[in-house]
């Protein structure tokens, strides 16, 4: 079952020949080095390339493990270009090299090359060639399926693919296994055998137990401002273990934002127009982990949606950021007060800015006006989608609020595009 990731094939070959590396980063298993060893691999053969122009060096097979020696790629590599026509070279899981940001160096200045790489750690391919390669390479993030990719070959009503993309997500494995309870398996195992132990390896992590008891405590906590000192007192409070810091949790976060567990969304004052500091929400790149992490047991629509809303405005480009609004009310003694409204996503996009609020159900015109309330004291002139997870035809209030329904969002890449 192959889904045609048409998207990132269009960026992969809008970055040929840039001169850049092509540097695709992503969480394991979402599906990168199947896009560059098959679709974009096919992608060049359709175009004309030669297959002995393309050079694929997997670092995860046993057989290749001579190419961790750097001077051994880097022989083995000028040994096959043997003419002066372009050669694409292709280099899954790059981070195995030893000194692979030096071997990227001197590829990036090897005349005919076209480099392509792949990484699961932000630490090592955003950090490092951030720095190494300012202004030398060309960063393509991957993202588990988008529900639109997911229901290409889904075999049934959308609204069953939504129930089951809310409950299993986007990992592209998951569409080979059969049955709820296989479904549930390779998840569970999956998070134990490749994303726990990635995190353990790489930073040595001792208190094994405790980092996944917060695991659990960051998963319940989607759709909830926390920071690392609320997380470690909810974390003390349930589990009885005293020893977290609030240092502590800081430092297991950063972990899971290396390996593309979690993402962290910042609090912004819309009106004051700058960011506050405390309090973050931390969404999941892919839902189907979250859950899995909970063993299932938590899985509430309203929270696992505006998860999968942030995902989708990532997918497209958008930075996004949690927005606060304040406006002063009078209570009943009288008295001016301050309150404090949530917009649920402040999306940005160059000089283009999309505020989203979204709501699972409208039952009445009562819980509208309550969801519109926060757009409504936004007083700017940007465009304020209210996404809804039911059916409903799009429309406009006289706020130029738009309601739009979750299928129409997801399913309609154009929908949060400029209009006119």
């Amino acid at each position: 079952m192959i889904v045609n990731r048409y998207r990132y094939i269009e960026q992969l070959s809008r970055s040929k020949n840039n001169g850049l590396i092509k540097i695709i980063t992503g969480l394991r298993r979402s599906g990168k080095s199947f896009l560059l060893k098959k679709l974009f691999h096919q992608h060049l053969l359709d175009e004309g390339v030669r297959e002995d122009h393309i050079l694929v060096i997997d670092m995860e097979s046993r057989k290749n493990r001579e190419f961790k020696n750097p001077d051994y790629l880097l022989d083995w590599v000028e040994k096959m270009m043997i003419d002066y026509e372009t050669y694409y070279i292709i280099i899954d899981e790059v981070q195995e090299v030893e000194d692979f940001v030096e071997v990227l160096s001197s590829l990036s200045v090897t005349e005919g090359a076209d480099v392509y790489v792949t990484g699961s750690n932000s630490r090592f391919l955003s950090s490092d060639l951030v720095t190494e390669f300012r202004g030398r390479g060309d960063e393509i993030h991957v993202w588990p399926l988008s529900f639109k990719e997911f229901m290409t070959v889904y075999d049934g009503s959308k609204e069953d693919g939504w129930a089951e993309y809310r409950l299993y997500g986007g990992l592209p494995q998951l569409l080979t296994q059969v049955g709820d309870e296989k479904k549930a398996d390779f998840l569970r195992r999956l998070y134990r055998t490749v994303y726990l132990r990635d995190i353990y390896e790489r930073n040595n992590i001792e208190l094994r137990p405790e980092f996944e008891e917060l695991s659990k405590t960051v998963a319940s906590s989607i759709g909830a401002p926390v920071n690392a000192l609320n997380i470690a007192n909810t974390f003390k409070s349930v589990s009885n273990v005293q020893s977290i810091t609030d240092k502590t949790v800081s430092a297991y976060l950063e972990y899971m934002q290396d390996a593309f567990l979690i993402e962290k969304s910042e609090r912004f004052d819309i009106k004051g127009r700058k960011y506050i500091g405390s309090l973050s929400k931390y969404y999941y790149q892919d839902v189907g982990l979250r859950n899995a992490i909970l063993s299932f047991r938590q899985s509430e629509p309203t929270h696992i949606m505006e998860n999968v809303i942030y995902n989708e405005m990532r997918m497209r480009g958008w930075l996004v950021d949690v927005g606060n609004v304040y406006h002063r009310v009078r209570n009943t003694e009288g008295k001016q007060q301050r309150v404090t409204l949530e917009v649920d996503f402040v999306c940005n996009k160059g000089s283009e800015r999309i505020y989203i609020q979204s709501a699972w159900r409208m039952p009445d015109a009562e819980k509208m006006e309550q969801e519109k309330r926060s757009l409504r004291l936004v007083d700017d002139s940007f465009r304020k989608l209210l996404i809804v997870g039911e059916h409903t035809k799009q429309w406009s209030d006289e706020n130029g609020i738009q309601i739009m329904s979750i299928y129409d969002f997801l399913l309609d890449w154009s929908s949060t595009e400029k209009h006119g």
